[in-house]
């Protein structure tokens, strides 16, 4: 039978349009796909990329929600190569922010950062740049937003994209809360048609919606992949031996793997125990130089140790697949950050594991860091106090200026404890009042503040210049346009000349306005975002110290019944806390091989399925999974366990996380 089509007036628009809409929606596809070839050598996007880069391509306000690893920078880099313009991307990370531009620029691709302890005129040249050349990205800190030198010059900037890297920062229900995110719906107002990405690896539910709220979306729009990671073993164990655990561990475990510990000290003594055992080993932390935690990780990444023992400051960049463990010696403060770390595990997709140890005297310390954690109000106060006192800034100074901060220095001369002091600082940033920036190599900058002409007849009339000068321009590029990290060490190196007489012609240049040289820091800054005020006028909103103490206590709660949790699958456990429902277990982690072990007959089952069934109607608010496994005339404990896990993967029963209830669902 031949089938006429009718293709006449309306039917043929449609037609029409619907096929024009597929050829720009081909072409765009094969845009991005060779976007994604050259720059990334990849041929195919991972699940989800695209269709998070169509959505933004159609100008919608998109949430991405993707685990550690999952290729999030991709997401907004993409699609921002391809339209004219520039991306605004909104990170608080400076050294991750630092990370990204120089990956970036390796690729040829014209990228540029702001961030605390620049200088004004470094920002200056920098917002010039953005607005004038042909820069396609431009990385700011969230508290560079408020500046009136940003927003008066953002306007003018040619925006096609906001992206907001660790959207979860911008929620009070977050495990890392910044009121500077907050001012990014005021950057909406200035570009009210530029769409925003927002991306993250850790949100639950409420945090999803508060990110939208906040960032004023136009309409709901979440994308997200599954959390699950199906070659991954979650392993929990009560231990007091952790390190003889960890030894066992490791000689039974092939390959590289990450320890995460609390202190540095601790990573140092676990480090150089596991030397002494024979296990190549390492340790990393915030207080050691730029350089040896280059030199560290970079060792550590190429196989030279197999295992680094690491504070939390390890982790940006890490760029290696074949990581076959994880282990945590120490209670997280969340699942939010015990998952993403945890993720950094078998990204490869061969088997891997992630392990947590404790004691029950984890407990205690767990309770002792919520109290040090959120110092009395007044404590605060004398904290902020001595802050001003320290630099000698008087009562309304200091405004968006920033400081190098030496915490041992300060905590010293005012006899503070040093983490009473550090948090009491961490909450006056919470509220507004400060920025503390993490502890990070700054390498010295130049730029040439005159013309080449200039520069040309300076070099013919000081000709004890000419051979620096000329060194300069061989060595580094750009340094008319914008401000260049330059070595002094390497140019030493390349000439002979010592390093201390390098820098003494890059002062004497910068003396005479020939260049602008900013020399290297390797110091945490510290920035008023607001004046200095009179103590009697700080303000410290007794609800939010409230809300966020609370919010900080559930998610220690939320970490402790984790780890203490002997009967929910530990890869279920986690995904009902990030709001994803799967209806199977995972079975490979602990609870599901120790479940897998008993396994009751026919007759047995349907016993324990009938008074399950029966006790749970008795009690429609739900009973708690351990009273369930202790209902007289049953089998024993295990067995109706086994059966409980299988009423939960078939839909007979509902699993609420937070009160660790079951209820009877299904007749």
């Amino acid at each position: 039978m031949l089938i006429l089509l009718n293709l006449e007036g309306a039917n043929y628009k449609k037609l029409t349009e619907a096929g024009r809409f597929m050829n720009k929606k081909t072409e765009a596809s094969d845009l991005y796909h060779q976007i994604l070839q050259k720059y990334w050598g990849y041929i195919k996007f991972r699940p989800l990329q695209e269709e998070i880069i169509f959505s933004i391509a159609n100008g919608n306000d998109t949430l991405a929600l993707m685990p550690t690893g999952g290729g999030k920078s991709l997401t907004y880099q993409v699609p921002a190569l391809a339209k004219e313009g520039l991306c605004l991307v909104i990170t608080p990370l400076i050294a991750l922010m630092k990370d990204q531009v120089n990956r970036l620029r390796s690729m040829d691709i014209k990228a540029i950062a702001i961030y605390s302890g620049m200088m004004r005129d470094e920002i200056d040249v920098t917002l010039d740049n953005c607005i004038y050349g042909d820069y396609k990205f431009l990385y700011v800190s969230p508290e560079r937003l408020n500046t009136d030198i940003f927003r008066l010059r953002v306007e003018k900037m040619n925006i096609n994209l906001i992206a907001v890297d660790e959207a979860h920062c911008i929620s009070q229900w977050g495990y890392d809360f910044r009121p500077s995110y907050l001012r990014i719906a005021e950057l909406r107002e200035l570009l009210p048609d530029v769409p925003v990405l927002a991306v993250t690896a850790t949100a639950t539910p409420d945090v999803v919606d508060d990110i939208q709220k906040q960032l004023k979306f136009k309409q709901k729009n979440v994308l997200k992949t599954t959390f699950e990671r199906k070659n991954l073993a979650y392993i929990v164990r009560e231990t007091d031996d952790k390190s003889g655990y960890l030894l066992r561990l490791v000689r039974n475990i092939r390959g590289s793997g990450i320890v995460y510990v609390r202190t540095r000290k601790h990573a140092r003594d676990l480090a150089l125990t596991l030397k002494d055992q024979g296990v190549s080993a390492d340790f990393y932390h915030a207080g050691l130089s730029h350089e040896l935690r280059d030199r560290k990780q970079d060792s550590w990444t190429r196989g030279r140790f197999r295992i680094i023992i690491a504070t939390n400051a390890f982790g940006m960049g890490i760029d290696k697949a074949d990581v076959r463990f994880v282990v945590h010696m120490d209670i997280p403060d969340s699942l939010e950050a015990y998952f993403q770390e945890a993720g950094r595990a078998g990204r490869d997709g061969e088997k891997a594991w992630a392990v947590l140890l404790f004691t029950r005297n984890d407990k205690q310390k767990l309770e002792q860091r919520a109290r040090v954690s959120y110092p009395e109000t007044n404590e605060i106060k004398r904290v902020y106090e001595a802050l001003g006192n320290y630099y000698q800034i008087p009562v309304g100074g200091a405004k968006n200026q920033a400081f190098d901060f030496n915490l041992s220095d300060f905590v010293s001369r005012y006899h503070f404890n040093v983490m009473i002091a550090y948090n009491s600082l961490k909450f006056l940033e919470r509220e507004g009042y400060i920025e503390l920036t993490e502890d990070f190599h700054n390498p010295s900058r130049v730029h040439f503040t005159v013309s080449r002409d200039q520069l040309y007849k300076f070099q013919i009339a000081n000709a004890q210049f000419d051979a620096f000068i000329k060194l300069l321009l061989r060595s580094y590029t750009g340094l008319f346009s914008e401000f260049v990290p330059v070595f002094e060490e390497n140019m030493a190196k390349k000439t002979g000349i010592p390093v201390e007489t390098i820098v003494k012609y890059l002062q004497r240049l910068n003396n005479l306005h020939i260049i602008r040289y900013i020399p290297q820091k390797d110091t945490p800054m510290l920035v008023f975002t607001e004046e200095r005020l009179d103590t009697k006028a700080l303000h410290i909103s007794p609800e939010n110290y409230r809300l966020r103490k609370e919010v900080y206590l559930k998610k220690q709660d939320a970490v402790w019944r984790y780890a203490t949790n002997q009967t929910v699958c530990r890869s279920r456990f986690l995904l009902d806390y990030f709001g994803e429902k799967i209806d199977h277990d995972c079975g490979i982690c602990d609870i599901c091989r120790r479940m897998n072990e008993i396994t009751p007959d026919k007759n047995e089952f349907d016993n324990i399925h009938k008074k399950i069934r029966e006790t749970l109607r008795e009690h429609p608010g739900g009973l708690d999974i351990s009273e369930l496994t202790e209902l007289p005339d049953v089998a024993e404990g295990k067995k109706t366990m086994t059966v409980i896990r299988w009423l939960l993967d078939n839909g007979y029963l509902a699993y609420v996380p937070e009160t660790n209830l079951v209820r009877y669902v299904k007749s």
